[in-house]
């Protein structure tokens, strides 16, 4: 689910937290590291199961039209009950028993998310389009639920303020889960129960190894890396190199010294496309000069040992 580039800004982030805190310990960094990524897996079920909280709560709204015997109900919630898509994900057998076993409650205790946004869709004209339909396909039932995620709640800042008190580490992961959440919605099938996802997230994995490798290498070496850093920048103070760009710098550096299987353009386009969104308007053309020179520096003296096809 989240991609080497996603583990790298970790790294980034762990990394600047140890060297703003001169008693900042490896080990606790680590560990924090490893729930980070974890956390990541209880996002995802955290919008899967706000999803269902909608579901129930359309139920919920029809039910209750219904045992009046008033008017019609004002919100055509039950076109959203009839969504074999959304049907699918509430009743879905892995994800109700992840959300007992964790104990996902938030949107029973703070329901007015569910009831602001599940209006906001209801008085959609999407919505109202597709609820004028008598026997919507399984794509139009898919497209409204997608149109949903993607144009209601996902920009909402009440709600992506709301996740941010909730889990700090949650909002770097938002946009990445967010879009796996996306795929799967356009993947689901509703006779197939596998079709709905659930990835194995292990910290014992490829990928976090990598990550953890990366940050254990950096610090270690932080001293070596500055003065390989230093020697390439004669026209730089190094107080005056912002931090972000330093420690991305470092982190090249060591990638390119110590990941042997790792391509140097990739680490190179990484770090430069990092700088993009973390760090100042005009580091990502820094960072491209020094990492640059840097790998031509390292090829000339033969210490860029790469081999095989690399991994990215």
């Amino acid at each position: 689910m989240l991609t080497r580039r996603h583990l790298r800004i970790k790294v980034m982030q762990s990394l600047y937290s140890l060297i703003q805190n001169r008693e900042g310990n490896l080990e606790q960094e680590v560990d924090f590291f490893k729930n980070s990524y974890l956390n990541a897996f209880s996002l995802y079920l955290t919008l899967l199961a706000f999803l269902k909280s909608i579901y129930d709560y359309a139920l919920d709204q029809t039910s209750l039209q219904k045992g009046l015997r008033t008017n019609p109900n004002p919100f055509n919630s039950e076109s959203l009950v009839e969504n074999k898509i959304l049907h699918f994900i509430a009743h879905h057998p892995v994800l109700n028993q992840y959300i007992k076993k964790r104990k996902i409650k938030f949107w029973e205790l703070d329901f007015d998310y569910v009831k602001s946004n599940f209006k906001a869709l209801m008085q959609s004209e999407k919505y109202q389009e597709y609820a004028c339909q008598v026997a919507p396909s399984i794509e139009g039932d898919r497209a409204i639920i997608v149109f949903f995620f993607k144009e209601i709640l996902a920009p909402s800042n009440d709600f992506y303020d709301y996740l941010e008190d909730k889990e700090l580490t949650w909002i770097d992961d938002l946009p990445v889960v967010n879009t796996f959440v996306l795929k799967n919605l356009h993947k689901i099938d509703p006779q197939d129960s596998k079709s709905l996802f659930f990835p194995k997230m292990m910290t014992t994995e490829q990928d976090p190894q990598f990550a953890i490798a990366l940050l254990e290498k950096v610090f270690v070496n932080n001293d070596a890396l500055q003065e390989e850093m230093v020697g390439r920048t004669p026209n730089w103070d190094s107080d005056r190199i912002a931090l972000l760009d330093a420690i991305m710098i470092k982190m090249a550096m060591a990638e390119l010294l110590f990941f042997p299987t790792i391509p140097p353009k990739v680490t190179m386009n990484e770090y430069i496309e990092i700088s993009k969104d973390y760090s100042t308007p005009k580091s990502n053309i820094f960072i491209n000069g020094i990492l640059d020179q840097t790998i031509r520096d390292f090829e000339q003296s033969g210490r860029l040992n790469k081999i095989g096809r690399g991994l990215i």
